[in-house]
């Protein structure tokens, strides 16, 4: 898997919305000071780090769902 291709059967709803949630990825693990391997393969990463990426990852997209049902404003 060293090619960055996820092997997740989950299915996006937009498919567009792909490189998005991959450059939110690597924000994110650059404001946590986390690096992410070259190749994009995560497998040999620790499992604190992984998971401090999704967890701010998906608090990031909830704060933005608010936003958006909320009127937009920030």
């Amino acid at each position: 898997m060293a090619t960055g291709q996820s092997r997740s059967s989950n299915q996006l709803v937009v498919p567009q919305a792909n490189a998005a949630l991959n450059q939110l990825k690597y924000e994110v693990a650059q404001e946590l000071g986390i690096q992410i391997p070259q190749d994009g393969y995560m497998g040999y990463m620790a499992t604190r780090d992984t998971g401090a990426i999704g967890g701010n990852i998906t608090r990031r997209l909830v704060q933005i769902a608010e936003q958006q049902l909320s009127g937009g404003a920030r």
